[in-house]
């Protein structure tokens, strides 16, 4: 990719801010938490609770995709699937 000199020199400006950033991160968080014994307890609760987030944003991704998928190659048979019911069917779903 061709940037202009002023962009270029912009970019690698920014990169350098961004790595020095980055490697200051690690100290700040140490020098943050307090030194106890209840320490590691603490991390692996913020680990495990953050874990469950990322796996729940994961699965309503996933459905929201799937459902996406799914109406794009729904058939003309898909709008008339219950076309005409009266009464609901006793034995939908019962397993016979």
């Amino acid at each position: 990719m061709k940037l202009l000199r002023r962009r270029r020199a912009t970019l690698h400006d920014l990169e350098a801010r961004l790595q020095e950033s980055i490697a200051q991160i690690p100290a700040a968080v140490e020098a943050a938490m307090p030194r106890n014994r209840h320490n590691k307890v603490t991390v692996t609760v913020a680990w495990i609770a953050g874990g469950i987030g990322v796996l729940t944003l994961g699965l309503l991704a996933g459905r929201e995709l799937r459902v996406r998928y799914k109406f794009k190659r729904r058939t003309p048979y898909d709008y008339y699937a219950h076309a005409g019911d009266q009464t609901p069917d006793l034995e939908f779903g019962v397993g016979i």
